[in-house]
């Protein structure tokens, strides 16, 4: 009878295998985009911003760290183009397709794939000089620049906004929810890790 060690390291390198394949990092990369399209269905709309409150930049933020930075950007390619194909994968509160890719969201899915790869990259070199979650928090914050950066700048260029304006509208109004999604990437990073090397 085999004991439960000896299953848990046998579970541990399948899951390492899974992400040593090639047919496994695409089942991996299908699989993280499916995963960001349904945190897009998890969204509010605000009144105030056309830019409605979701858990994409969680799910973006999580898949970089978790699949590194070359499937992590692979992946969020995938859910881009899975969305100008007509799929539903966008948030449903606006145009989906190509228009949802041309709308005042546009900034925002642009970014993914940097702020995928960006968060692979930075946790695997912090990871040498720092623990798991804090690597994983450095990782999530320099990550969430480039999609509040591309973002903000997009919507500020689509309506004509001003600084102040784009700030409201683009910004503020997600800054509290985002640091909520950078702990919540960095400690399941860090709790996957620590399962993974056990």
């Amino acid at each position: 009878m085999q004991s439960a060690a000896s299953t848990q390291l046998g579970l541990t390198q399948r899951s390492g295998s899974l992400q040593d394949s090639l047919s496994g990092k695409v089942i991996l990369v299908i699989a993280a985009s499916v995963f960001v399209a349904i945190c897009a269905h998890l969204s509010i709309p605000l009144p105030f911003t056309p830019v409605p409150l979701t858990l994409q930049n969680f799910a973006v933020i999580l898949i970089g760290m978790m699949l590194g930075p070359v499937a992590g950007f692979s992946a969020m390619v995938l859910y881009l183009a899975e969305g100008a194909m007509g799929l539903p994968v966008f948030t449903p509160h606006s145009l989906g397709g190509v228009a949802h890719l041309l709308g005042p969201n546009a900034g925002y899915l642009f970014s993914y794939p940097l702020a995928a790869a960006t968060a692979g990259w930075v946790v695997r070199a912090m990871q040498r000089v720092t623990s798991r979650f804090r690597s994983g928090l450095v990782a999530a914050t320099v990550a969430s620049a480039p999609i509040f950066i591309l973002g903000a700048g997009w919507l500020a260029h689509l309506l004509h906004l001003s600084a102040s304006a784009t700030w409201t509208m683009a910004v503020a109004p997600f800054l509290p929810g985002e640091v909520v999604k950078i702990m919540a990437a960095a400690g399941i990073f860090s709790s996957v890790q620590r399962w993974r090397q056990s």
